[in-house]
């Protein structure tokens, strides 16, 4: 416990004192958010890059709490090429292409050093007992399935962060979360390395939330996406747990949800899911009247919600995980519809998602 409180608070301290020189360094190279269009809900030019200082916030504490072995430098090999990426996106944008070219390099160094999911438990074990095996090996399929859900969250943390500190306290609620399941599991290494990612991105919320001295940019988004995918892979899709796939699901659940609900919106619309639109979660709340925070808080407290039924779902039945899981998709449907923009003629939810 003294080793997980000194690493949280190495990150949480280097990030802090970080930021305010990344301010500088993003002034200097260009890296500002100009308010242009009217998705963005700024005012004034912002500085991006700041994921630069939670990416040293969680990089200066592993090296000094971790012994680096082949995996652990898997992992940090492919977080410094998202960094890396994300640095020269938030100076001049990338196409979606490359982007997503170098993701994928990325997550494959991490499989390649063996990060990856071998197996995951078989609910029809649990549901009828003996004649059914209790692991589904994926054998071969592991490769892609992994690299596609790393570079799926990776992804939908990045579409999440639309208002000031809303991905950073999002990430940090995943974080934690996935903490404390590794901790039930046992998984002290897992347990460790999320809390220096928490730490790290606590330490960079301070000048993050709103009002914003500075945007974490794709530098932290991606960057923050791409740690969460990575160890949730590392724990929790490893262990033995009854419905094991469905806890990092629900850990990181709001970013999940929304980027499915982006996917489906524009798929309607006959739009690429690759273009922008005002239709996430928080514009939707904004939309409704909520300020900035309120709506941040508000989202804040569905993701702590959805961390805490993660953390229930390691100990749970397998019929109390069952309806947990349906309570929880009750409430998504009507949160849905509540959501749902107003047609302002029939005063009637219109037809979008």
């Amino acid at each position: 416990m003294k080793t997980i409180h000194i690493a949280f608070l190495i990150a949480l301290a280097v990030a802090y004192v970080v930021t305010p020189l990344v301010i500088k360094l993003a002034h200097k190279v260009g890296a500002i958010d100009v308010p242009k269009d009217n998705r963005r809900v700024h005012k004034l030019p912002i500085p991006r890059l700041g994921g630069i200082a939670i990416f040293i916030g969680f990089m200066v504490s592993v090296l000094v709490t971790f012994r680096i072995d082949t995996r652990l430098m898997g992992v940090l090999a492919g977080a410094t090429i998202i960094v890396i990426m994300g640095f020269f996106d938030d100076i001049k944008p990338l196409s979606a292409k490359v982007k997503l070219l170098i993701q994928l390099l990325a997550a494959g160094i991490v499989v390649y050093s063996g990060v990856k999911v071998d197996f995951i438990t078989n609910p029809l074990s649990y549901m009828f007992g003996g004649g059914h095996d209790t692991y589904i090996k994926l054998g071969n399929w592991s490769y892609p399935l992994t690299i596609l859900w790393i570079v799926g969250i990776t992804n939908a943390i990045n579409l999440i962060d639309g208002l000031d500190g809303l991905a950073a306290g999002i990430s940090t609620i995943s974080a934690i979360t996935l903490s404390t399941v590794a901790i039930f599991l046992n998984q002290d290494y897992i347990a460790v390395l999320a809390l220096i990612l928490a730490g790290a991105t606590i330490g960079f919320l301070p000048y993050n939330f709103n009002p914003a001295k500075i945007f974490m940019g794709d530098t932290g988004s991606l960057f923050l996406g791409y740690m969460l995918s990575v160890i949730s892979v590392m724990g929790v899709l490893k262990s033995a747990a009854a419905l094991s796939i469905l806890v990092p699901i629900f850990a990181i659940g709001l970013p999940i949800f929304d980027t499915f609900m982006a996917i489906i919106r524009r798929s309607l619309s006959g739009k690429s899911f690759m273009e922008a639109d005002k239709g996430h979660l928080h514009h939707r709340l904004l939309d409704k009247g909520l300020s900035q925070r309120q709506a941040v808080l508000t989202l804040y407290s569905i993701s702590a919600v959805l961390g805490f039924s993660a953390v229930v779902l390691v100990e749970a039945t397998f019929k109390v995980a069952i309806v947990m899981v349906f309570a929880v998709f009750l409430l998504a449907s009507m949160g849905v519809r509540y959501l749902k923009p107003i047609d302002t003629k029939t005063g009637q939810n219109k037809i979008d998602i």
